[in-house]
């Protein structure tokens, strides 16, 4: 059973296809950060347009990459995330996967973006001959999501979810703040080793109601505090210039132009934003009596920070990260979720809709 898997719900285009559940043939992703970084954030409208660009190349890689012969005859479906996501993003690859659909008589799939990213990690613990035991507890936080849930056979319980913005959003943010560009992630997670994590004193959210869901954005005001009181004009400067020398500086590139007093802010936030994630699975985790592993997964689960603080067992649970290769977009993780839902009959029909803002369920 070969399943072929579009993923187009931001600023990734992939298409990837998984034979059996477990064997990926092959996974191509054209990244569109190139393209997005001189404006510090995905802009929707150009996000859609290169989608269109792009998916019909991405899918026929995918296809050539799978193997000699291996055509449209050869597929058993084709899915394609359905949300969440940028609207126009997400029409380019469902509209495709629904031509492709149609023209060669295979069923459609619908996949859940959230749901790929937690299938992500099912699939390789498969791989590795180590499955993730259920109920399990799964941690999704990425640009766009920050959710806990509970993961049984029979299905997704959300636990908590970000009132404000995500994980991954608050690292862009900040990092586009201290001049460190887009994504501003990945850099602040190089610094912040070289920093002091408790120099700053950042306070936690305090959330009423659900105790489980997350704020970032008072962590980010708390930051841009700490620059409005810090003369950066130096700095600053010396960051963009460097930038406009190099658009993927080194560490040490980065080192030359950040004084001590930003890898401590720096370092200091990171260290915040992992306690917090790591805090609220911990009281999630408390409130599931039979939970027996901790997933966690999406972009922000290549931060080396949270891999070292949550390391392989934690609160005595094992736990679970997917490769960096599958933290972020791609359609391998589409293609895992799509595989249970061939294995259940769990077919979309041709007037599927995207779904910019639906639950996982």
């Amino acid at each position: 059973m070969r399943i072929l898997a579009i993923e187009s719900s931001c600023d990734e285009t992939a298409a990837a296809v998984l034979e059996d559940g477990s064997r990926v043939l092959s996974s191509v992703v054209a990244s569109q950060l190139e393209l997005h970084a001189k404006y510090g954030g995905v802009v929707p409208e150009l996000a859609s347009r290169e989608h269109l660009r792009s998916v019909v190349p991405v899918v026929r890689e995918a296809l050539r990459n799978a193997g000699p012969g291996i055509a449209w005859k050869d597929l058993s479906a084709v899915a394609a995330t359905s949300g969440p996501g940028l609207a126009g993003a997400l029409l380019v690859g469902l509209t495709y996967a629904k031509a492709i659909s149609f023209a060669a008589g295979i069923p459609l799939i619908a996949v859940h973006h959230i749901e790929g990213h937690i299938q992500a990690v099912m699939l390789e613990a498969r791989q590795r001959g180590n499955p993730v035991e259920l109920p399990a507890l799964a941690l999704v936080a990425s640009g766009g999501h920050t959710h806990l849930y509970e993961v049984r056979e029979t299905g997704y319980k959300l636990l908590g979810k970000t009132r404000d913005d995500a994980a991954g959003e608050a690292f862009d943010k900040v990092g586009k703040l201290l001049g460190f560009g887009y994504p501003g992630g990945p850099v602040i997670d190089r610094l912040a080793p070289h920093g002091n994590p408790r120099a700053v004193a950042f306070s936690h959210a305090r959330m009423k109601g659900n105790t489980l869901d997350f704020s970032f954005s008072g962590l980010k005001t708390a930051v841009l505090r700490w620059t409005e009181s810090h003369d950066l004009t130096t700095e600053l400067e010396a960051r963009r210039q460097l930038l406009r020398q190099d658009p993927q500086p080194s560490t040490d590139a980065w080192l030359a132009v950040t004084p001590k007093a930003t890898l401590d802010l720096l370092a200091s936030f990171q260290q915040t934003v992992i306690d917090e994630l790591l805090g609220h699975a911990a009281s999630a985790a408390s409130q599931m009596e039979d939970v027996r592993s901790l997933i966690i997964t999406g972009g922000v689960a290549c931060n080396a920070g949270l891999r070292l603080a949550a390391g392989s067992q934690w609160a005595g649970l094992p736990v679970y990260f997917p490769t960096p290769a599958l933290s972020t977009d791609n359609a391998v993780m589409i293609a895992a979720a799509a595989w249970a839902k061939y294995g259940r009959g769990e077919f979309a029909p041709l007037t599927e809709m995207a779904h910019p803002n639906i639950p996982l369920a």
